[in-house]
Parts: structure tokens; C-alpha cells; sequence
């Protein structure tokens, strides 16, 4: 039976004293070296391992291909037995076909017929194209200029035995599976799923697809973190929606404690008079807040909840989400096993114009259109509706930024966190 990982320090969200605003790469690392994966291991069918994280390195149990073999149907014999110029060799009766291999041995001098995928018989290295030969039914001829081992494979040459074929941490691809199943796995080692809640908070929230009231909007955070960790295959654990009431949200999130390995919170992330998840979670002794220096996104409630880590994200749809793909995102990959994974980015030409001030890292929505990187109209962090329109975001930096048509700019694709 697998050790389970050790908990999280209880400090291991704390920030060294004096610290105001803390830029984004500083918030990064400080994620990075202080957390560790806190989920167990099992195995499974690789039929149902496609996008859990390997829980140790993968070697192959048998070699790929296990034989050296032919890439190609046509004829095979040794290149040591061709003479000089056009060649007419014998047929020796019988073929090797794929997973029939041939019993006896090809005598130098003569050729044999072979298909695709066959292993090759004892006294072939070579294979020449049927294409190439003029055959009859006891012999072929060719012209000269085949070149030894033609058109066959090694044993091994994708993957030997022993090899390690994939690493630790892996997210499984269908590629991986295939992969697995060609070097001899049946079960594979994985990481149990990193169970994620996802809890809502505010009075003016209602559930989608309802009645809404003045002054009420739909929850519309709830369902996105939702299929942002289906996307990230992680288990998304909905608890729904919690009122701006003290002893409700205290209930549900030991509810969220005991069902997740992680909390995610949207709203009452702040300091106001309703911010009630930063205040019970000040209450408690367990807060860190983090201001960080970027928009949209400032606040960022950071806690250990019964030993569970609680991401507090704005409760606004824009920041929220970008808070949730720059921050919760690889704090999650961490946890969850998969190690610390560097978003891929882009430097494309801006098909806009901005002047940014200094002191904050900002994100724009945006896309790529004709090679170039459009920007959403407005900034406006309520714009649900932009973040639909947009296919990834713009990173400008933490200095001061002038940017004109064709200038190069930074672009992280949505695909490039999941």
C-alpha cells in the first residue's frame, strides 16, 4: 500500500513581513517551492488512464519492435550475398508475413517474399520494394543501388527494453496509451485524481437557468471553474452556491474539507463589510492575502482550511478566471502531481495599440487573427462576453509598455494551461 504525501505546512502560504504588493513572478515561486503533491497513487487499466499523471517514471517491459522487421511488402535478402550491377536472384519457397514469422533460413544468394510488419528471417537484412523487382514465381530481378539494411526496422529502435518510455508527472495523451500497450503495459501507475470543490459565495447570486430577482445575477463563476478543472482533468466537487451568512459558509467549507483535497472559492475575497471568506478564514488564523501587482485580479485569499488549501478568487468573472489560469492552475499541477508546468506562449505582432503604466502586470483577453493578436474592446472586468470572445490572453509586463501596431507581443493560448 502506497505512503499517503505529508500535509502542507501550515505557514506555507505566509509572506514575509513588510511585503505590500507582491509582483507575479515572486507570487509564482513562492507557490512553487511551497507546495507538494498531496494526492496518493493507484493503478489502472490503460484503457481508463487517459489524462491522469503517472505516478512514476514508465519503463518498457518489451521492446518496440521486439524483432528487427520489414517496413514494407516486397523481398528480402542478405545485401553481403548481391553481386556488382543488376541483380537476379532465386526465390526461396515460402513468405514471411506479420505475426507468422518464417521458420527456416533464406541461403545467401537467394530472396524470399515479405510483407509489412513481418520479423525478418534468419539470413535477410534487407528488403527491397516489390515496386522495384520484376518477379516471376522463382525469381527477381532488380536493378543495382539498394543499399543495405533498406527498408527495415531494428528491434528496439522506438523503444528497448528497460527504457524509460514516459516520465513521471505525464499527463497520459492517446498517443502515451498506444504507446504504453506497444511496450507491454496492461495497468499503468497514476496519481489518484486531485478532487477540487467549488464553492460560490454572495447574497446577489442565483443558480443559472432560474428566476433572478432585481439586484441578483446569475452565478455564472461556478460553472466556469467547474469545466476549466473537467478540462484539466481534475474532479471537480460542486458545492454550490453559500449566502453572505458567517456560520453557513463555516459549515460549508468543512463540508468542502472533507470531500476535497483543494477549495476553490469565488467572492468574498476582499476586505469589505460582505467579504466574509477572507474574515472567517481570519477568524480561523489561516488567511494570507495576497495583494498581487496585476490586473485584473489584485486580490487573492490564500488558506489552509482543516489543512485543505482554499484558492479565495475574485468574485468578478474576468479576474476570477485569470486568477484561476495564472495562479490556481499550476498550484494545482503541483498538487495534483503533475509538477510545475510553464504555460507555452507565443510572440506574435499586436493587431492593437496600449499604453500601459508601470507597476502591475496586466492580462487581455484576446485571439489571433491573420498571424496577428486582437484584444477585446473593453477591459472591463464584468465582460463575461469577452472572455468568450477571446482564445487565450496577452501578457504586457510589469513595466511601463507602449505598444503600437506590429509590435510583438506575449500570447498564452487558453489550451496552453490545460
Amino acid at each position: 500500500m502506497s505512503l499517503a504525501p505529508p500535509p502542507l505546512r501550515d505557514d506555507c502560504f505566509a509572506l514575509p513581513a513588510g511585503v505590500d504588493w507582491t509582483p507575479v513572478d515572486e507570487a509564482l515561486q513562492n507557490l512553487r517551492v511551497r507546495l507538494h503533491c498531496v494526492v496518493g497513487c493507484e493503478e489502472v487499466k490503460i484503457e481508463q488512464a487517459l489524462g491522469r499523471l503517472l505516478s512514476s517514471d514508465i519503463k518498457a517491459l518489451r521492446s518496440n519492435p521486439p524483432l528487427p522487421n520489414s517496413a514494407v511488402d516486397g523481398y528480402g535478402f542478405a545485401f553481403a550475398s548481391l553481386g556488382v550491377g543488376n541483380q537476379c536472384l532465386p526465390l526461396t519457397e515460402g513468405r514471411a508475413a506479420a505475426g507468422l514469422r518464417f521458420e527456416g533460413k533464406v541461403p545467401s544468394g537467394e530472396a524470399i517474399r515479405i510483407l509489412t510488419g513481418a520479423a525478418l528471417p534468419d539470413g535477410v537484412d534487407t528488403v527491397i520494394l516489390e515496386e522495384d523487382v520484376n518477379a516471376s514465381e522463382t525469381e527477381i530481378a532488380f536493378r543495382a543501388g539498394v543499399k543495405a539494411f533498406a527498408n527495415t526496422r531494428k528491434a528496439g529502435e522506438d523503444a528497448a527494453a528497460g527504457d524509460v518510455v514516459l516520465p513521471k508527472g505525464r499527463c497520459l495523451t492517446p498517443a502515451d496509451l498506444a504507446l504504453l500497450a506497444a511496450v507491454g503495459h496492461g495497468d499503468v501507475p497514476v496519481y489518484k485524481r486531485l478532487r477540487v470543490a467549488v464553492l460560490s459565495t454572495g447574497d446577489e447570486l442565483v443558480a443559472h437557468g432560474g428566476a433572478a430577482q432585481d439586484g441578483q445575477i446569475y452565478d455564472a463563476n461556478r460553472v466556469m471553474l467547474l469545466g476549466l478543472l473537467a478540462q484539466m482533468g481534475l474532479e471537480p466537487v460542486d458545492l454550490g452556491q453559500v449566502k453572505d451568512q458567517r456560520e453557513a459558509l463555516k459549515e460549508r467549507l468543512d463540508e468542502a474539507a472533507n470531500l476535497a483535497d483543494v477549495i476553490l472559492t469565488s467572492g468574498g475575497a476582499s476586505a469589505g463589510d460582505e467579504d466574509h471568506v477572507s474574515a472567517l478564514l481570519q477568524e480561523a488564523g489561516a488567511l494570507q492575502e495576497w495583494r498581487i501587482a496585476m490586473k485584473p485580479g489584485r486580490p487573492l485569499a490564500l488558506a489552509l482550511w482543516q489543512g485543505t488549501p482554499v484558492f479565495g478568487l475574485p468574485g468578478n468573472p474576468v479576474a476570477a478566471l485569470v486568477c484561476a489560469l495564472i495562479f490556481a492552475r499550476p498550484a494545482m499541477g503541483l498538487l495534483a502531481g503533475r509538477g510545475w508546468n510553464e504555460p507555452q506562449s507565443y510572440t506574435l505582432p499586436a493587431a492593437f495599440e496600449k499604453h500601459k503604466k508601470p507597476g502591475r502586470r496586466e492580462y487581455l483577453r484576446a485571439r489571433v487573427r491573420g498571424g496577428k493578436v486582437e484584444v477585446f474592446a473593453s477591459e472591463g472586468s464584468g465582460r463575461i462576453s469577452g472572455l468568450s470572445w477571446a482564445e487565450g490572453l496577452v501578457e504586457l509586463p510589469d513595466s511601463a509598455a507602449e505598444i503600437t501596431l506590429g509590435d510583438t507581443v506575449k500570447f498564452l493560448p487558453y489550451s496552453a494551461f490545460y
